[in-house]
């Protein structure tokens, strides 16, 4: 019998959000594989090569489920966490150069650290990776969140995200409290960038 493929866009709320407004939602601890970095994605090799490092992880753990546990599951969606010393670079003068991040596959509950650290060993015999030396598993608890689905370009997430720091977040007596965090539902090597489907996430707390 064919194992059933569960689809973490459907059944996480992780993975959801409104379009066009923003909504107040408490995000469990989950679990990724992470890769941090700094700089512009667009230019930064060391961006290009912890995608590298995290896919074919991501995919022997996939395929390891599914024979091993029965459990199959479509790899879930790229997702980032964004700092910089200054935040302003994200809504007003966009400098991805000084941009820090950590890029992330989430890793399914079911799955341990052993099955992991397998995965790993097993992707880095089959071909060399640049940054799998740099690849951990790190558990991430995020708990209150505001959230919105941004449909478009990347550069054009800079209106969206301002109204979220210098309006809403105040309005609602709450402070940002933790790392930017963009969910990237579509592949941007097959979507037109102004039909990106992103959800664009801040921690809060109460100021």
């Amino acid at each position: 019998m064919t194992a059933e493929k569960t689809d973490f866009k459907k059944t996480l709320d992780a993975y959801r959000a409104p379009r066009g407004r923003f909504e107040i939602v408490d995000i469990p601890a989950m679990r990724f594989l992470m890769v941090d970095g700094h700089g512009d994605p667009n230019t930064s090799p060391a961006y290009a090569d912890a995608l590298a490092a995290l896919y074919p992880v991501a995919y022997t753990l996939k395929f390891a489920s599914k024979r091993e546990l029965g459990r199959d599951y479509v790899v879930p969606p790229l997702e980032g966490l964004w700092w910089a010393d200054d935040m302003d670079v994200f809504t007003t003068s966009r400098d991805k150069s000084r941009w820090d991040w950590t890029m992330m596959l989430m890793v399914p509950d079911w799955l341990d650290e052993k099955q992991v650290e397998t995965a790993m060993r097993h992707a880095g015999a089959r071909k060399g990776f640049a940054r799998l030396d740099d690849l951990r598993l790190g558990s991430l608890h995020e708990g209150c969140c505001v959230q919105t689905l941004h449909i478009g370009s990347f550069d054009d997430e800079g209106p969206v995200l301002a109204r979220l720091h210098d309006e809403f977040i105040p309005a609602h007596d709450l402070r940002m409290d933790g790392k930017h965090h963009e969910i990237y539902l579509s592949d941007p090597r097959r979507t037109a960038p102004d039909k990106l489907r992103t959800i664009l996430r801040q921690p809060v707390t109460i100021a």
